[in-house]
């Protein structure tokens, strides 16, 4: 099981962390909502909780809870400016279909 992130990805993630002031990395999970059932969730992680698993990728840390990690293990973490627009964009091959608005997904059933 794994979790990748781009070049562009870690930067952001160092940043923030650095305007912060303090945190381990980013925490990502999955929160189920939306028309096609699950949506990304990202927010700076101060520790690792039991059941947690710890990626460290392009000298990042990502932390991802067990649960979460079964829709998006395989992933790739990036980070994308779009216009005006930027934001952290998970290219995800657990995904079935998304939504129309984009932010929310499902996920392909298991064999």
């Amino acid at each position: 099981m794994a979790i990748q992130l781009t070049e562009n990805a870690a930067k952001q993630i160092k940043a923030g962390l650095a305007r912060r002031g303090r945190g381990i990395g980013l925490r990502v999970g999955v929160k189920k909502v939306g028309c096609s059932g699950w949506a990304y969730t990202y927010d700076y992680a101060d520790e690792v909780r039991a059941g947690d698993r710890l990626f460290e990728v392009r000298d990042t840390k990502v932390v991802v809870d067990a649960k979460s990690l079964e829709f998006i293990d395989g992933s790739t973490l990036d980070f994308v400016k779009e216009g005006l627009k930027q934001a952290f964009k998970f290219h995800n091959p657990n995904v079935d279909a998304t939504c129309g608005c984009g932010e929310s997904f499902s996920v392909k059933e298991k064999a």
